[in-house]
């Protein structure tokens, strides 16, 4: 079928032709939502016969995308190769054959999501199981308290958090696997139906140029049939039949002449009656005419049909099947887009729970951590353990005579005496200048003997970080190496001013100083903010009105004693200087309330408002430090944040 010779369908040209009413009868099933234009034009994606659910899928495809770009991908609608396919004898089945690629892709790809959702929800349920059942167990065994099941209860928390990120995740890509499904499906459809579309007109023009044919025959036999009728009647004398009747048409064929002229030159009709041989004549020419009208309208017919098939029907079909491919090339773009952006938030938000950026976001899991105090645990565990079992059986008389050879009691705490041989004071490790020891030592004991208002080791220490730890990112934050603080908190323990922390040895990773005094600070024998102004900070804390939390505080920092509150003033403003430094540190207000919170307040001395009796708090202290943790931090916060309000300003 050559169709080229017959009408053109040059891209210019299936534009400018105006629907037949058959045409507009026949619309598309799949695009029955749309009147069809009396005049087909060039339509834009928007515009274009696709069903309602295509339309608004395709509307979803533009909406701005998260790193803020107006689309996610491109639904502009591709001219040029429509009008190659159009050029194209077999268009139409190298664009089908393309949406069943594009069909086999997306169901591959929700095959992909749907497992990968599967995965998902498994590991968030798991997690969520065990950071729940892990929890639950370790408040019903026997295991340690104080900060260690503080940080552990808040670390469990974290897995849970991140469980269910998991969860989200899973369902999101659940989602756009049925999304993927039910687009295929969609596809499917609407292909098989525009196919079968097709299909129709193409064997409705077939059958026209069929029935076209087939009257074309009969009017060449009909037509030959009175050539030989002709000739038969002037047979006597051909020559002449043939001069004398210009006006026939003689055509030669396998109907021809051949078979009319019988062997030896004899006519057909030769001595027939001349009155039916008329007859006969007007016959044949009736049946020619009516033969003629049949061609003549099969021809029209025809050419009607096949201008529409190659002018517009053709070209909307192929419109509409690109619009499918595009529909389902876009959607896969866009899931894909989607898939990799849930992902990547995935992951950051795993990263932003276990590494907060925000204050109010708590702390991490490696400073939460990292706030476990061990030795106050344990001290906290003697205290109650020996309040729990007061009549142990089977245990040596501790009580008696002197001059029996029992001892008189020790307390709980012993203070360092200078005078007992230990590895801190043994007489041959002392400096000149024979001064007691320097961690466990009492604070007053301390500024005393030194002559100051602070300790020289926070002098010192402060000095040496704020030198060459201000632009360290975690300083306090990170840990330093055990070995090197505990070589250092010998020589400090020995004599604080002949140590020389500008050395190499120190200054090349500045965090030993940061931890050691930090260590120095638990280790006082009452913490620095005090046990019995402890209540009174909690309760300060816990005001949820800013500006009332404040002058609380203030008032209670205002109650310390002397050596505590020049000790606390040098500290926090070496710390302002530290959260000055946010930016390249790492370390803001919050996060270094989340380290000194427990440092500077140590374990609670007071409970129920009862004091301790013989310094050994009552049972259930380790429980109320655990509820007053984030109460230590908020203290600490409001301090630092107001610290020229509370010491600065005073001061001038």
């Amino acid at each position: 079928m050559d169709h080229l010779s017959s009408s053109p369908t040059s891209p210019a040209t299936y534009h400018s032709h105006s629907a037949s009413p058959m045409a507009q009868m026949q619309a598309f099933a799949v695009y029955s939502d749309r009147q069809p234009s009396p005049t087909p034009r060039t339509r834009s994606s928007t515009e274009s016969s696709v069903t309602k659910s295509s339309a608004r899928r395709r509307d979803s495809l533009q909406q701005a995308s998260p790193d803020g770009q107006d689309e996610i991908v491109p639904t502009t609608f591709d001219e040029s190769a429509l009008r190659i396919l159009i050029d194209m004898d077999n268009g139409v089945n190298c664009i089908l054959d393309r949406i069943k690629q594009g069909m086999a892709s997306a169901r591959e790809a929700a095959v992909f999501l749907q497992k990968r959702a599967a995965l998902e929800s498994d590991l968030g349920r798991n997690m969520h199981k065990l950071a729940v059942a892990t929890a639950s167990a370790y408040a019903a065994n026997e295991c340690k308290a104080g900060s260690f099941s503080a940080a552990w209860e808040r670390a469990m928390r974290l897995h849970e958090t991140i469980a269910e990120n998991r969860l989200k995740l899973s369902a999101n890509l659940a989602e756009m696997s049925d999304e993927l499904s039910s687009l295929a499906k969609e596809i499917d459809r609407n292909r098989k139906q525009v196919k079968d579309t097709h299909t129709g007109y193409e064997r409705n023009l077939l059958e026209s140029e069929a029935n076209m044919d087939k009257a074309k025959m009969r009017f060449d036999g009909i037509q030959d049939e009175l050539e030989r009728f002709l000739m038969t009647k002037e047979g006597e004398n051909p020559k002449d039949a043939r001069q004398t009747s210009p006006q026939i048409n003689v055509k030669r064929g396998p109907m021809g002449l051949g078979r009319v002229v019988v062997k030896g030159g004899g006519m057909l009709l030769k001595g027939k009656n001349p009155a039916g041989s008329q007859r006969q004549e007007e016959d044949i020419r009736h049946r020619l005419a009516a033969a003629s009208d049949v061609f003549h309208r099969a021809s029209l017919e025809c050419q009607g049909m096949r201008q529409e098939y190659f002018n517009l029907q053709l070209p909307k079909i192929l419109r509409a099947l690109k619009e499918l491919s595009d529909e389902i090339d876009t959607a896969m773009q866009f899931h894909l887009s989607k898939y990799a952006y849930l992902l990547e938030s995935s992951l950051l938000s795993d990263a932003v729970t276990l590494v907060p950026k925000e204050e109010g976001d708590g702390p991490g899991l490696k400073a939460i951590m990292e706030s476990i105090d061990n030795r106050t645990d344990f001290k906290s565990y003697v205290q109650n353990y020996r309040i729990a079992h007061p009549n142990f059986p089977r245990t040596p008389r501790r009580d008696g005579p002197p001059e029996h050879g029992y001892l008189p009691p020790l307390s709980a705490y012993p203070t360092p005496n200078r005078n007992l041989p230990s590895q801190h004071n043994l007489p041959s490790s002392r400096g000149p200048s024979d001064r007691g020891g320097t961690f466990g030592v009492d604070l007053v004991e301390q500024m005393e003997r030194d002559g100051g208002q602070v300790p020289r080791i926070v002098i010192k220490c402060c000095e040496a970080v704020e030198k060459y730890g201000l632009d360290v990112q975690g300083i306090y934050r990170l840990s330093g190496t055990m070995t090197k603080i505990a070589r250092l908190k010998e020589l400090m323990d020995r004599d604080v001013d002949s140590v020389d922390l500008d050395a190499d040895e120190w200054t090349s990773d500045i965090n030993n100083v940061a931890g050691l005094l930090k260590m120095w600070l638990r280790e006082l024998p009452e913490p620095l903010m005090t046990s019995a102004l402890y209540p009174g900070f909690m309760e300060a804390a816990r005001n949820d009105v800013d500006r009332l939390r404040h002058i609380r505080l203030h008032e209670r920092v205002n109650d310390l004693p002397d050596a505590n509150y020049s000790t606390l003033k040098y500290l926090m403003g070496h710390l302002n200087k530290i959260v000055r430094h946010q930016d390249v540190n790492s370390m803001t207000v919050h996060n270094i309330a989340v380290i000194f919170g427990p440092t500077v307040f140590g374990s609670p001395q007071l409970f129920n408002g009862h004091s301790a009796i013989n310094g050994v708090p009552s049972p259930g202290a380790g429980g109320a430090m655990i509820n007053d943790m984030g109460a230590q931090n908020k203290a600490i916060e409001t301090i630092l944040e107001r610290y020229e309000d509370i010491f600065v300003e005073e001061a001038e």
